[in-house]
């Protein structure tokens, strides 16, 4: 598998599925949620409606994963994923770690051979970008999956930055 890293538009990317950095809701939002069900339009909301209606009346579960279509995107589908909120007082890293191999599943599921990831709960779900980025860069590697290329698509130099240093501690 070929991980890079780079900063810019998770929406722009041309892979096979992006993950979408959802809240349990799956309706849309901020952050990577509200843009990718903004560029993607009406068709992503679409189905998840219809999978909150059929499968998830309480909402997707915090480090589950699921797919739809990608709408208007260059992607095939979006890969909808939802992070833990971070705490000091609780470990929640198994659940962020739970968001990356729930969404290689799901990718190997639809077959998949390119993905791309932001930095999921890094943003209104406050957890910090140089843990994040371990566990995200860990547990990829650590994953059996077919996806060939993954993408972490980082929004800032900040995030690109916790990434870079992620991967030169945990050696290329």
């Amino acid at each position: 598998m070929r991980i890079s890293l780079l900063r810019g538009d998770i929406t722009e990317q041309q892979v096979d599925a992006v993950v979408n950095a959802a809240n349990s809701g799956l309706l849309g939002g901020g952050g990577v949620d509200g843009a990718i069900h903004r560029r993607g339009g009406p068709a992503i909301l679409a189905e998840c409606e219809l999978l909150r209606t059929r499968d998830y009346p309480d909402g997707l579960p915090t480090g589950q994963a699921v797919p739809t279509t990608a709408g208007e995107l260059p992607a095939r589908w979006v890969i909808h994923t939802v992070g833990p909120t971070y705490a000091q007082s609780a470990d929640r890293s198994a659940q962020l770690a739970d968001c990356y191999r729930s969404s290689l599943r799901v990718a190997d599921e639809l077959g998949a051979g390119s993905v791309a990831f932001p930095a999921i709960s890094t943003g209104i779900y406050r957890y910090p970008l140089d843990e994040a980025a371990r566990i995200a860069l860990r547990t990829v590697r650590e994953t059996p999956t077919d996806v060939a290329d993954v993408r972490f698509v980082l929004f800032d130099d900040a995030a690109l930055s916790a990434f870079e240093a992620a991967r030169d501690e945990l050696g290329s």
